[in-house]
């Protein structure tokens, strides 16, 4: 099971998610769950473009430097034509990281799992808490839910 985050800020933003689900689904996987539609705020840079996030749960043969390979053609098929770099981070089309592939730990160059600023950003924790409450990070060892209640509730 591969965790993806999805977001995106520009043009019909709902139909780019569904564009970039049914693309997942041709060529990553099963899609098993999907969260709701979060309209959030840009995160790290600033935007009068506001985002829509979801987190999709796949089922996939594909080994995670596949998936990855996979999630940027279609980013690029999609009308992304820049990545992130340094922290510095642009609207965009679409954007789909990989979060958390079953319960493996890597550092590869181009992909860290799982994902390391995910437990930092709502964007990513809420509709994932909401497909995937009961899973548990790898390294961190809560499970998501715990992980956004700690991060994300007011205490």
């Amino acid at each position: 099971m591969v965790y993806l985050g999805l977001g995106t800020n520009l043009g019909d933003k709902e139909q780019n998610l569904r564009m970039s689900i049914k693309k997942i689904e041709e060529r990553i996987g099963n899609v098993v769950s999907l969260s709701a539609f979060y309209a959030t705020a840009p995160w790290g840079f600033s935007s009068e473009n506001s985002f829509l996030n979801a987190a999709v749960c796949v089922e996939t043969t594909l080994l995670p430097l596949q998936v990855l390979e996979e999630t940027q053609r279609i980013e690029r098929e999609l009308g992304r034509t820049e990545k992130s770099v340094n922290g510095l981070y642009a609207d965009r089309l679409i954007d789909i990281d990989l979060l958390l592939y079953d319960d493996r730990v890597m550092d590869a160059e181009g992909l860290i799992l799982p994902h390391p600023l995910m437990t930092e950003r709502r964007f990513v924790m809420e509709p994932l808490s909401e497909i995937a409450p009961d899973v548990v990070h790898p390294v961190l060892h809560k499970t998501m839910k715990e992980l956004f209640i700690s991060s994300f509730s007011p205490q």
